[in-house]
C-alpha cells in the first residue's frame, strides 16, 4: 500500500528539540578539542573559539528560524531557497544536500560508528566497514516503520548521550586541577582563531535539519523556533563546559598530543580503566543518534523534490507508504547513495566536502530573511531579534567557512562545486520536458 505525498504530522517539541541537539552532538565534541586548541595556541584561546563558535550557530538557527516560520514546509533549505529565489536556486541546492551532503554525512557517520565499534571489541579492521554498513541499514529500516520510531530513537538517544558528557564534566570538575585559561597548546605554530573556529563550526553543524520535517510538526510556528534556539543553547553550554572539564583533568598540551583519545584519557582518570570504555560507549550512542536524526531528515529533501517533478523517476521518489507515512522511496534512494561512498572513500574526506557544499547554500538561506521581510513586512509569528545584526553575523560566519575551506582545500571545494554543477543539465532537462508536457 502505497500513495503520494500527506505526511503525517507525528513530531512535537520533544522530538524536534532532540532532533537538533541529537545531529549536532556526534563525535565532534570528543574529536576536536586537541585540535581547537592547537590551531587556537592555547587553552584560552581555544574556549574562546568554542563559544563564538556556538554564538555563530545560535545566530544562524534564530535566522533561519524565521525563513523556517515563514515556510513551515517539509524539505528545509532546498524549499526555502526555492521559494525566495525560485526553482532553479532551489534546485541546485537540493541537488546538492541529496547528491552530495546527504549521503556523505550519514556514510561519514556509519563509517565512524563502524570503527568505534570494531575497536571497542578489538575486532579486525575488515570488519569496520561492514559493521557501519549494517547500522546504517538497521536505522533505516527503523525510520521506515514510521516517523515516530525514528523520532523514539532520537529522544531516548539524545538522553543517552547526556549521560557520559555529564560524568566528564562532574568528575572533571570536582576531581581535576590543572590552571584552565593561559595555558599554551605546546605548538609553536598554530594557524588562528580562524581555523579553531572552523574546527569547532564542524562539532556545531547539523542544527538546520529540524526544517527538514517542518511538515510533519503538530505546531511548527510555534516549536520550531523553540527547538532550534533552545536546541543549540544547551549544546553551546554543554560543548564549553565539557571543554573546562577537561583542561582541568590535563593540561592543554596533553590534550593536543592525545587527539582524538583525549577524552577517552580524561574518563580513564576520573573514572578508572573502564572509563575509556565508557566514553567510547557515549561516543557511540552520540553517532548512533546523530545517524539516526540524518537518516531521518535528509530524505524529506529528495521527497520534496520529488512532489516538484524536479528529480528523475520524481514518481517514485514521491511515494509515501500508506500503512507509516514515510517516504520510503526517496530513504531507500538516499542511503544507497551513503553506502555507496562508504564503500569508495574515508569518513574525514566526506565529512569535509559535505561541510564546504552547505555552506554555499546556508549564506543564500541567512540573506533570505531580507527578502522575505521586504515582500512581507507585516508578518508577526516570529521574527529574529536584534535584526539586522543577528542575520549579518550568520552570513559573514558562513563566509568565513567557504573561504576558510576554499584557501585551505581547494582541490576538494571544487570537486564538491564541480559535483552540485552537474546538477544544472538535469535541471534544463526536466525543465525542456515540463515545456514540452505544458507543466
Amino acid at each position: 500500500m502505497e500513495k503520494t505525498g500527506q505526511l503525517k504530522k507525528e513530531i512535537g517539541l520533544a522530538v524536534a528539540m532532540s532532533l537538533v541537539m541529537g545531529t549536532v552532538i556526534g563525535s565532534g565534541i570528543f574529536m576536536k578539542p586537541g585540535k581547537v586548541i592547537e590551531y587556537a595556541g592555547g587553552s584560552s584561546l581555544a574556549l574562546l573559539a568554542w563559544v563564538l563558535g556556538g554564538i555563530l550557530s545560535i545566530a544562524g538557527g534564530l535566522t533561519i528560524a524565521e525563513v523556517s516560520v515563514r515556510i513551515p514546509k517539509t524539505g528545509g533549505l532546498y524549499v526555502y531557497l526555492e521559494e525566495v529565489y525560485g526553482r532553479f536556486w532551489g534546485f541546485l541546492c537540493g541537488w546538492m544536500q541529496t547528491i552530495i551532503y546527504g549521503p556523505a554525512i550519514i556514510g561519514a557517520l556509519g563509517l565512524y560508528f563502524g570503527l568505534l565499534l570494531g575497536d571497542l571489541f578489538s575486532l579486525p579492521t575488515s570488519w569496520n566497514l561492514g559493521l557501519g554498513i549494517v547500522t546504517v541499514l538497521f536505522l533505516t529500516i527503523m525510520n521506515g516503520l514510521g516517523t515516530k520510531y525514528g523520532g523514539s530513537i532520537q529522544v531516548i538517544t539524545t538522553v543517552c548521550k547526556f549521560v557520559h558528557i555529564l560524568l566528564i564534566i562532574i568528575f572533571g570538575l570536582w576531581k581535576g586541577n590543572e590552571q584552565v585559561l593561559s595555558v599554551g597548546s605546546g605548538v609553536t605554530a598554530h594557524l588562528g582563531m580562524g581555523a579553531a573556529m572552523l574546527a569547532t563550526l564542524f562539532a556545531y553543524d547539523g542544527w538546520m535539519l529540524v526544517g527538514f520535517v517542518a511538515g510533519e510538526m503538530k505546531n511548527p510556528s510555534k516549536h520550531l523556533p523553540i527547538a532550534i534556539i533552545g536546541g543549540l543553547s544547551i549544546v553551546t553550554i554543554t560543548y564549553v563546559i565539557i571543554n573546562i572539564a577537561m583542561l582541568h583533568v590535563m593540561p592543554a598540551p596533553e590534550i593536543v598530543t592525545l587527539g582524538t583519545k583525549a577524552a577517552g584519557t580524561a574518563a580513564t582518570r576520573l573514572l578508572g580503566n573502564m572509563g575509556g570504555k565508557l566514553v567510547t560507549v557515549g561516543i557511540l550512542i552520540s553517532i548512533f543518534g546523530c545517524l539516526n536524526g540524518k537518516i531521518l531528515a535528509f530524505p524529506r529533501i529528495a521527497y520534496a523534490m520529488a512532489l516538484r517533478k524536479q528529480l528523475p523517476f520524481s514518481n517514485l521518489l514521491a511515494k509515501v507508504s500508506a500503512k507509516s507515512g514515510v517516504p520510503f522511496a526517496a530513504m531507500w534512494f538516499e542511503v544507497v547513495l551513503a553506502l555507496i561512498v562508504m564503500l569508495f572513500s574515508n569518513p574525514d574526506y566526506l565529512s569535509d566536502m559535505a561541510i564546504f557544499a552547505v555552506y554555499l547554500f546556508y549564506i543564500l538561506s541567512f540573506i533570505a530573511v531580507f527578502v522575505m521581510r521586504k515582500r512581507e513586512p507585516n508578518f508577526s509569528t516570529y521574527k529574529v531579534p536584534l535584526y539586522p545584526v543577528i542575520p549579518l553575523i550568520a552570513i559573514v560566519g558562513s563566509l568565513f567557512i567557504v573561504l576558510t575551506t576554499l584557501v585551505n582545500e581547494f582541490g576538494d571545494s571544487m570537486l564538491a562545486i564541480g559535483i552540485t554543477l552537474i546538477g544544472l543539465p538535469v535541471y534544463y532537462y526536466i525543465h525542456y520536458k515540463k515545456s514540452k508536457l505544458g507543466e
